[in-house]
């Protein structure tokens, strides 16, 4: 018996899928093919505990994980993707989150999904049991390379092949129930569909001995899937309450396109954010699971006067069972914990955007001057990284001309969290070979030259860099130049070019808030272990999303050099706080260190909460020679 679909009748009549065979799903629109696809993923994936390529064309992460939580549990799929679920069902939903995050279903939805991408996906994922294709689509979609029939016959013939060559059952879902075109395949073997009412006659023909059998199945729509005719909806799947642990499964980033674990919806209790334009496009963010929880007590206090209990028990959890596991050795679970801040992060992420009036897109096009020129190089955007010294309070100092004085060497604490208050573009960028400035939007600007800066007790807003020509800055640095000129420190900055997408300002800012709480409390209780692994979070976080092989989750290179920019020009801010209010600046570095003379606790708040600064050395300038 070969790897079940999660529809006995269908298992029966085709032994299971086999390895070796491409087995084409052939529907009309809306009669089902997607939700085969579906059931043969979340069987193998979910039950089976055996890894599963879901290769998505046209549709969505969200798509998918929306339909695999409404068909497991099973839920109300309308309700669901509303965001409008009972507190009965949000707790069962709750049950199934960490047996999610523990699937081996990697689902890949790329722009560029090609049947090479996946070929070249193949080998890289250990124990491979299953490719699943969903979809191939008829009408033919310059943005969808599997579409249109020319590309569909030779998908089908690479399916195939890629079938055989690497023992693998494959399944692909066409939206077409045309004799013609699925008989101008010639495909081994084709399981054709068509829909009446609630029910659908599944046809299971092969090319050398025609129709095999004719199978009548139940459609659930109301559930997403499709069950044997006798199956009943009652209750959700008892198993569910004490999931069982599959074996730990770490393979390596496919080399074309990078596939994520398994990502379903959740529905914690939503939390308002600033309001939020609409996306330019519609690829999907990933909703990674969270694990099992409690109803949360009813609001009270918290960040924000927001109650965050939901989210900040998933840090609170993960902490205790890096302790447990490591018998309370404080060192050996920091470790571990750290090992996990990226996948743990992007759940974290994750269950905070459940609820969001829009889906980010997760991996768009990456712009040729955001891909790194080589591995271990840098793309095109200039950062507004600081390396800057007084050298004219330091020169005056070494010739006599000025007293020596005491600075204070202070730290930010948590730059790049406090960061996460900025500006994303929620879409892929779009060019606007006009330029100019719009709010609304965010994403890359060309200026013809780097702007001027002529103010010697201040450090330059766009850094150390002094190369000639055209510079590309991201948003959180052009608005940095926007402000410097409404206070009259230099000229507005003239975009000739952009690329952007409609934006938030609040697309982490629930993410931000959470880690941000759960981090006071850890400094509170002066825990070391929660207040490490909140940091690598965060961290870990802004340096992965953009090309990196740790994160296989989302593709965002412009997401990262904007956060990143946007921790510059908090220090800059706060720079230009301490000059205003008469301290002297002496020093600026990376996005946490500022260096000031005078009292500056008379400017800045003491302690180490983020919107505090603290003291890591004082020192005398002009330094004594060594003798």
């Amino acid at each position: 018996m070969g790897l079940p679909t999660g529809i006995r009748t269908l298992d029966d009549a085709l032994g299971g899928l086999q390895p070796g065979r491409f087995y084409l799903v052939a529907a009309a629109p809306g009669a089902g093919s997607s939700l085969i696809a579906t059931a043969a993923a979340r069987t193998s994936a979910l039950d089976q505990h055996q890894p599963v390529l879901y290769a998505a064309s046209g549709l969505t992460r969200a798509d998918i994980a929306a339909r695999i939580v409404a068909a497991h549990l099973p839920v109300d799929y309308r309700r669901l993707r509303a965001g409008r679920l009972t507190p009965t069902e949000q707790d069962d939903t709750a049950a199934l989150h960490h047996h999610l995050a523990q699937a081996p279903l990697y689902i890949d939805d790329g722009t560029d999904l090609t049947t090479d991408a996946i070929a070249e996906s193949v080998p890289d994922l250990p124990g491979l049991a299953l490719v699943v294709v969903d979809r191939l689509q008829t009408t033919e979609d310059p943005r969808l390379p599997l579409s249109g029939p020319a590309q569909i016959t030779d998908a089908a013939q690479a399916l195939a092949h890629l079938a055989r060559t690497h023992e693998l059952p494959v399944l692909a879902a066409v939206d077409t129930d045309d004799p013609h075109l699925i008989a101008a395949l010639s495909l081994d073997l084709t399981i054709t569909l068509t829909r009446d009412a609630d029910q659908i006659h599944a046809t299971i023909t092969e090319r050398d001995l025609g129709p095999q059998a004719t199978l009548t199945l139940h459609a659930d729509l109301a559930h997403a899937r499709i069950t044997d005719p006798t199956h009943t909806y009652a209750s959700p799947t008892p198993a569910l309450k004490t999931p069982p642990t599959p074996p730990a499964a770490t393979p390596p980033t496919p080399a074309q396109t990078p596939q994520a674990p398994l990502q379903a919806p959740t529905s914690p209790p939503p939390d308002p954010i600033p309001s939020e334009p609409a996306p330019t496009a519609h690829t999907a963010a990933p909703r990674r699971p969270s694990p099992r929880r409690t109803a949360p007590p009813p609001p009270e206090g918290g960040y924000a006067n927001r109650d965050y209990s939901y989210f900040t028990g998933m840090i609170t959890r993960a902490v205790d069972e890096a302790l447990h596991d490591h018998d309370g050795d404080i060192a050996a679970a920091t470790e571990a914990l750290v090992k996990k801040a990226v996948p743990n992060a992007m759940a974290l992420f994750e269950a905070t955007r459940v609820g969001g009036n829009y889906e980010h897109t997760v991996y768009p096009e990456t712009l040729e001057f955001l891909r790194k020129k080589s591995k271990d190089g840098a793309d095109e955007i200039w950062e507004g990284r600081h390396n800057w010294t007084n050298t004219r309070l330091t020169e005056s100092l070494q010739n006599g001309t000025h007293p020596p004085i005491t600075v204070n060497a202070l730290d930010t604490n948590a730059s790049f969290l406090s960061a996460f208050k900025t500006h994303l573009p929620i879409g892929a960028l779009i060019h606007d070979p006009n330029g100019g400035f719009d709010p609304k939007r965010s994403g890359i600007y060309r200026l013809p030259a780097r702007p001027t800066w002529h103010h010697p007790h201040l450090p330059d807003p766009i850094g150390n860099r002094r190369e000639d020509g055209p510079v590309l800055l991201d948003d959180a640095t052009i608005r940095l130049l926007i402000r410097c000129a409404r206070l009259g420190l230099c000229e507005a900055p003239h975009i000739t070019e952009r690329w952007t997408s409609g934006a938030s300002e609040g697309l982490l800012e629930k993410f931000r808030r959470v880690l941000t709480e759960a981090r006071a409390n850890a400094i509170e209780a002066d825990d070391t272990v929660t207040i490490e692994y909140i940091k690598a979070m965060y961290s870990k976080f802004t340096s992965t999303i953009g090309e990196s092989s740790v994160n296989r989750d989302i593709r965002r290179p412009d997401w990262m050099h904007i956060i990143r920019s946007q921790a510059f020009a908090n220090l800059w801010y706060k720079s230009h706080r301490a000059h205003s209010n008469g301290l002297t600046v002496v020093r600026v570095r990376g996005t946490d260190e500022l260096h000031v003379a005078g009292d500056w606790r008379t400017v800045f708040t003491e302690g180490r909460l983020t919107t505090q600064m603290k003291q890591k050395d004082q020192y005398t300038l002009p330094r004594k020679s060594a003798r």
